[in-house]
């Protein structure tokens, strides 16, 4: 059974994580210049200011960069497969795994989640179709 996300993380990434459990995505947004941020930051890291704000990112996103896995020690993760930064619609980088199919640089994606049996899904990114 799935670890319950209120028992995952932190203070700091608890949001992260509980919406995960519902397979929404969240980035902060900053309450004075508007710019969103990903990883968590008890602050906002281009104008510092401390009011920053969980909200729903849009899921879609452009591959970045990305690296292909050629040995992996998680079962549950067997190789081969691909991570990748993925540049959000919304501006910030997640580091993330790729799907097939979604493993060219400038690739459209958008959000899908990985289950997992001890802690909350992952987000992991496969192939968006045209708009």
């Amino acid at each position: 059974m799935a670890q319950p996300a209120e028992d995952f993380g932190d203070a700091l990434t608890r949001p992260f994580w509980d919406a995960a459990a519902r397979h929404e995505l969240l980035i902060q947004r900053c309450e004075a210049c508007g710019r969103h941020q990903f990883y968590p930051r008890a602050f906002c890291r281009f104008c510092h200011a401390n009011g920053v704000a969980w909200v729903k990112a849009s899921g879609r996103g452009v591959v970045y960069s990305l690296t292909r896995i050629w040995h992996s020690d998680d079962p549950a993760q067997p190789a081969p497969y691909v991570n990748a930064l993925v540049e959000l619609d919304e501006g910030p980088r997640l580091f993330t795994t790729l799907l097939a199919g979604a493993e060219r640089i400038g690739q459209q994606v958008r959000v899908t989640w990985r289950e997992r049996a001890d802690a909350p899904p992952l987000p992991v990114f496969e192939a968006a179709e045209d708009p």
